[in-house]
């Protein structure tokens, strides 16, 4: 059986076809106007929301599309890797020899002679292997290397993980219970102060990043917990639009409590 790189690369799937492309388009001459200009800044938040879309597609099962984000978030590797190219920095095939090598090196157990036993061992060895890469890189601190640019439930939990893995961390899930209760009177207290928005936030702040240490501490992923609760309350709340609109009313024209009534009907009938 030939390799897939052999093919024709006009034939779909070949990643050599999708490279051509690119480079195509990025043509100073006689490329597209709109792809030629852009830029790693100028692309950098649509390789994030590409990113949400894969992430969306597979919230809801949605094979197909799925497939049709893959690539859109492949486009965006794809794109990046042609800028570099073009400043002399690195190439796509640099791309793949870097993740290559970098696969290989955190599976000792499958490409070398280490062994691993299940699932949370090789996650632990997984961690330990990056905290080397990132001392050989000068990352010495506990939360060196941990990305800005994050959604902040994500970045949020990543700092937990971090620390608990030097001993920085609650015991067990309920003193964080706990926790999240003094946070939340915390924000009480600046309600009933009247206390500026400054304050406010900080409080809030504290309170939503208890409750994100509270998920990992269960192994709950915390964004896409909230990403299931958001899609949870969209569905309940188009029911009650829907609902609402066979009577030619929208919400704007019902009671906070006709509301409520739908909404929990709506919990019985979306979920």
């Amino acid at each position: 059986m030939k390799d897939d790189l052999s093919h024709d690369p006009a034939q779909a799937g070949d990643i050599r076809r999708l490279l051509t492309i690119m480079a195509r388009l990025r043509d100073p001459d006689d490329g597209c106007p709109w792809d030629v200009k852009q830029t790693f800044a100028t692309i950098a938040p649509h390789t994030l929301e590409e990113a949400y879309e894969v992430a969306d597609a597979i919230e809801r099962g949605a094979m197909a599309e799925l497939r049709d984000e893959l690539g859109d978030l492949l486009l965006q590797v794809v794109f990046h890797a042609r800028m570099a190219e073009e400043a002399g920095h690195f190439a796509f095939p640099d791309v793949v020899a870097a993740i290559s090598d970098k696969l290989e090196r955190r599976h000792p157990h499958v490409f070398g002679d280490e062994t691993i036993t299940d699932a949370d061992a090789q996650t632990a060895a997984w961690e330990e292997q990056k905290a080397r890469e990132r001392a050989e890189k000068a990352h010495h601190g506990v939360l060196d290397g941990l990305t800005v640019g994050l959604p902040a439930t994500t970045r949020s939990q990543k700092m937990g993980n971090r620390v608990a893995r030097v001993g920085f961390d609650w015991p067990d899930p309920n003193r964080l219970i706990d926790k999240v209760q003094e946070e939340l009177d915390e924000v009480r207290v600046e309600i009933n102060a009247n206390a500026p928005i400054d304050r406010l936030t900080d409080e809030v702040g504290d309170l939503m990043f208890t409750c994100v240490q509270l998920a990992r501490k269960l192994s709950v992923d915390a964004e896409s917990a909230l990403r299931h609760t958001n899609a949870k309350f969209e569905r309940r709340f188009r029911h009650l639009e829907s609902r609402l609109a066979e009577s030619g009313r929208a919400p704007s024209d019902a009671t906070l409590e006709e509301m409520e009534a739908l909404w929990q009907e709506a919990k019985g009938v979306v979920g």
